[in-house]
């Protein structure tokens, strides 16, 4: 993973980031928010959630609705980033924010809940799994992980139908050619694997249970718990 190079482009991206992601996800209420309600639902209330490659705090948000007296740890590795999102949550003390690449140490002590969206697809199938397996560690008994995430269709001619399929719909989304010409920068520093793989890297990492719980074209969320029971 070319770091300075996320850091460089995410950085530049930073002000705009929150008010294009719908137009670049168009699953995004689903995505973001359905998919969030579904694991609220059925979880107990955590104490600490550690949000992976954090950016602005969008995914941490949609957490915080839910959970509004948990802490919040927001680690990412451009700081730009999380200054936007220490600006979206300037009132509140239950949030805290960690400059840091993730894929190379994670800087929690006890946490109940770890996420990530649209972060861990930068990295190398093997730095996905080294993380997994660091995450699994970190974690208590009966803690979870929950990566939102885009995913190759693990299939060449269906993958080129996926990504052709989203790329035609931003050209009637609404985003300058700047903002389109930007996200292909962006795109080629995307290691994208399967949902299939990721599963699959998970159980190899330890968790018991892993499942899909939201899926629409290229976007997915996958839930993994860790627990000696399946």
């Amino acid at each position: 993973m070319k770091i300075d190079n996320i850091q460089e482009q995410f950085n530049i991206v930073a002000k705009e980031y929150d008010a294009n992601r719908k137009k670049f996800i168009p699953c995004f209420d689903d995505f973001y928010g359905a998919a969030t309600e579904f694991i609220a639902s059925n979880i107990s209330y955590p104490c600490t959630v550690v949000d992976l490659g954090a950016g602005t705090g969008l995914l941490s948000y949609f957490w915080y609705r839910h959970f509004p007296k948990s802490r919040y740890i927001l680690v990412d590795i451009a700081e730009e980033m999380l200054n936007v999102a220490k600006q979206r949550f300037a009132l509140l003390d239950n949030f805290a924010y960690v400059v840091q690449d993730y894929s190379q140490s994670l800087p929690i002590e006890n946490c109940d809940v770890i996420i990530s969206a649209l972060s861990i697809h930068h990295l190398e199938d093997d730095g996905k799994m080294r993380l997994f397996k660091s995450i699994y560690d970190k974690l208590p008994d009966g803690g979870l992980f929950v990566n939102y995430d885009q995913f190759c269709a693990g299939n060449a001619t269906l993958n080129k139908w996926f990504d052709s399929y989203w790329e035609s719909g931003l050209h009637t989304s609404g985003l300058t050619s700047k903002d389109i010409d930007m996200w292909k920068e962006r795109r080629k520093l995307d290691r994208e694997c399967s949902v299939e793989q990721e599963v699959s890297m998970l159980k190899s990492s330890g968790f018991k249970i892993v499942k899909c719980v939201y899926s629409s074209g290229k976007f997915s969320v996958i839930l993994a718990i860790k627990t000696d029971r399946e």
